[in-house]
């Protein structure tokens, strides 16, 4: 129950309001009782608590009926104000609770991007415009204190590791693609090419410490053929890795997605490899912010292929 203070003693019922406005619609408290669906007696006994609350009559009585006071005119005006106001303040409400309405922070890594998740996303946003949507692009390391401390509502990373605090969710695998130079001997290859034909080339990596799992899993698919990769060069984004295999500073493995960086003078081939890289989502466990859970029900249905509910 919703109710107003008017002093250390006595508060106003929201009912109270209702109750008075259908004795002002009506002027009679029998046809009001009736139209309420409660006995006369009782609205008279709330009408009668609401004037002693406020210390004011709201009502003249008559034989015939009831005319409003000066102040229960005033109040009449004001009342229906008040309650179209509450009831929009309920419907806001409800629609912040479906995840309609309110705001949403969203923690992403760069290669995150490359796939569907922009589909997801845009999907999110015209289902859901009142929903105003925070984007951030960091690692997976800075995004876990964000998720746990509630600044960030969901995270999306490329390969995720199990953290306590958060459930993580995976959206999808993809295989490895080797990333070439243009003039590389191995870029006019039509088919899969096996990971050990580059076990004699420098490669271009990301540093372990900047994504641990998506480093491993990319060491895995060379291990798995034979060599250990001779990585000469680190740097931190996909799209600075491509441009120097571009510019012939060696050559890389990749997340297939990462072919749409589209960059001229690299040519990506696919590995004949059982390898694979992920794209995972971070929530908290009971997601706190309703928009979250719908954002991952659209991104999980938008990654399989699927038609995301309404």
């Amino acid at each position: 129950m919703i109710y107003i203070d008017l002093d250390m003693n006595e508060i106003v019922d929201l009912r109270q309001i209702k109750y008075f406005l259908a004795v002002v619609e009506t002027l009679h408290f029998s046809r009001a009782a009736t139209k309420l669906g409660m006995a006369q007696p009782n609205l008279s006994m709330q009408i009668r608590k609401f004037e002693e609350a406020l210390g004011c009559a709201l009502f003249e009585r008559t034989t015939r009926g009831v005319a409003l006071t000066p102040a229960g005119a005033y109040l009449a005006r004001r009342a229906e104000m008040l309650q179209t106001q509450f009831q929009e303040v309920m419907n806001m409400t409800q629609q912040i609770g479906r995840g309609e309405e309110g705001a949403l922070a969203i923690g992403f890594n760069g290669s995150a991007m490359y796939g569907r998740l922009p589909l997801a996303l845009e999907r999110f946003r015209r289902q859901h415009p009142g929903v105003a949507v925070q984007l951030r692009e960091m690692y997976a390391a800075d995004q876990m204190p964000l998720l746990l401390d509630g600044t960030l509502d969901v995270g999306f990373i490329r390969d995720g590791t199990p953290t306590s605090g958060l459930k993580m969710t995976s959206l999808t695998r993809e295989p490895f693609h080797a990333v070439l130079p243009q003039s590389h001997p191995l870029a006019k290859e039509k088919g899969p090419i096996r990971p050990r034909a580059l076990r004699d080339e420098r490669f271009v990596l990301f540093a372990p410490r900047i994504a641990r799992l998506a480093f491993e899993r990319t060491m895995e698919v060379c291990k798995a053929d034979g060599f250990t990769p001779n990585i000469s060069l680190e740097a931190p984004q996909w799209v600075t890795i491509v441009s120097l295999v571009a510019a012939g500073m060696g050559v890389s493995l990749a997340p297939a997605s990462v072919n749409k960086l589209n960059i001229p003078g690299v040519v990506f081939r696919p590995l004949r490899s059982k390898g694979w890289s992920s794209v995972d989502v971070w929530t908290k466990l009971d997601p706190p912010n309703p928009a979250a859970r719908v954002l991952l029900k659209i991104a999980q249905k938008e990654f399989s292929g699927g038609e995301p509910k309404s």
